[in-house]
């Protein structure tokens, strides 16, 4: 266990003087990128980073796209990992693709592409309407062996506090 450091509190806008890595929130809240692990989603923090550097000097192929180096070693050493877990987190993002790799040839580090994590939204399910209701009678053995029950009465709560479902933030704008 690592030894517990004597830290100073923040006051006031202290925190503001740090620059930050950020991860998109939509990486941890969209279930279509649940299966990424941590590590991949902190890794691409670390590209989409290292995009805005490369976008500001300039790096752009011939079809304008921003494009990056971050060699294996770099990110050894970022995320103190070995070779072959560096190898598994590229391979991890470039599965669900959040980044292309193009090699460039021996000796050269791949040219690394970080693709927009923004997402079409999900089709929503088809409303139901009294045109296209079925309307059918459950069985006894379809209520009783259902995983997810098909009819129940609707619960109610008393007036004490449970728990609330969050705020969502993603609509607040300063």
């Amino acid at each position: 266990m690592p030894e517990t450091l004597n830290l100073n509190y923040y006051y006031g806008n202290e925190a503001d003087q740090y620059s930050f890595y950020r991860i998109p929130k939509i990486l941890l809240t969209d279930r279509r990128y649940k299966g990424v692990s941590l590590e991949a989603k902190v890794l691409y923090g670390l590209l989409l980073d290292r995009m805005g550097l490369s976008a500001r000097n300039g790096w752009l192929d011939d079809n304008g796209r921003v494009f990056l180096y971050f060699t294996q070693e770099e990110v050894m050493t970022m995320l103190d990992c070995g070779k072959d877990k560096a190898t598994k987190l590229f391979r991890e993002l470039e599965g669900i693709g959040l980044v292309e790799r193009k090699k460039q040839g021996q000796g050269h580090p791949a040219r690394i592409y970080v693709k927009n994590f923004i997402l079409e939204p999900e089709p929503a399910a088809p409303v139901q309407t009294a045109e296209n209701q079925q309307s059918r009678p459950l069985d006894s053995a379809a209520v009783k062996t259902a995983e997810k029950p098909q009819s129940a009465p609707l619960k109610t709560s008393g007036q004490e506090c449970g728990i609330s479902a969050p705020n969502n933030t993603d609509y607040f704008k300063a």
